[in-house]
């Protein structure tokens, strides 16, 4: 596939905070329906204003990127062109957030972005207390049994989900990257040929929430799916890897 002079990308920024940590598995999933909320909104369209950039990043190689903001910086990134979603998680658990960008040039980034961070991305999987940083700790101190009403569980919540993305259980991934995995999946799913279109407007009523699963090395093996992600090894993974799958 050809590529730019200045390789472009999809910026995703996801929500980052150490008091109240959502699941990795909610900000994946939040990730993935974001890209699929920008390229399915009618702004991505042709005749619309963001139909433009978004032709010209799919006609190189489709690159995301994925930021970790908060506070301000998580505030500052909401007035850049792109689309929000976010996310409950189990009791306890902070609520997701990601926001998906319009395609650009990855330099230079608008002050905002750049101002994020890219590397060591990391949420806490759900099946045990992250650990906790000094003001969690002080909170539990101030209420007795706070721990007791989080539940630890790192599986989905998205049961009802039309579309359902597997992760390889071959290749170990920061949060990060599984976010840019698992939105790849989704935006393949979106596009695909394969999708009859009930299903895409039944998937569109539901925000296009995914559920993201993580089968055995077996099941990764047997399974054949519509839609197969090949990442190509500049970060992270060791040469051409298949990463995620959806189905329907």
């Amino acid at each position: 596939m050809s590529d730019h002079e200045i390789p472009w990308g999809m910026q995703i920024a996801v929500r980052y905070d150490k008091v109240h940590p959502p699941r990795r598995i909610d900000v994946v999933e939040a990730a993935a329906r974001a890209v699929v909320a920008l390229l399915a909104s009618p702004r991505a369209a042709p005749g619309g204003d963001w139909h433009d950039a978004v032709e010209r990043w799919r006609n190189g190689r489709i690159r995301k990127l994925v930021r970790r903001a908060r506070g301000r910086r998580w505030e500052e990134v909401q007035e850049l062109p792109g689309a929000t979603v976010t996310q409950a998680g189990p009791a306890g658990w902070g609520r997701a957030a990601a926001r998906a960008f319009v395609p650009g040039p990855v330099r230079p980034l608008p002050p905002a972005l750049a101002k994020t961070q890219v590397e060591g991305t990391h949420f806490p999987h759900g099946d045990e207390l992250p650990p906790p940083p000094a003001a969690i700790t002080d909170a539990v101190v101030r209420e007795a049994g706070a721990i007791e009403g989080i539940e630890l569980t790192s599986a989905s919540t998205s049961s009802h989900a039309l579309v359902t993305i597997e992760v390889t259980p071959l290749e170990e991934m920061t949060s990060g990257k599984l976010c840019a995995q698992a939105a790849h999946a989704a935006q393949l799913a979106w596009q695909s040929p394969a999708m009859p279109s009930t299903t895409r407007a039944a998937w569109a009523a539901q925000d296009y929430r995914v559920r993201v699963v993580f089968p055995t090395p077996d099941a990764w093996a047997a399974a054949a799916r519509p839609v197969s992600v090949m990442d190509a090894g500049f970060t992270e993974l060791d040469g051409p890897a298949e990463t995620a799958r959806a189905v329907w």
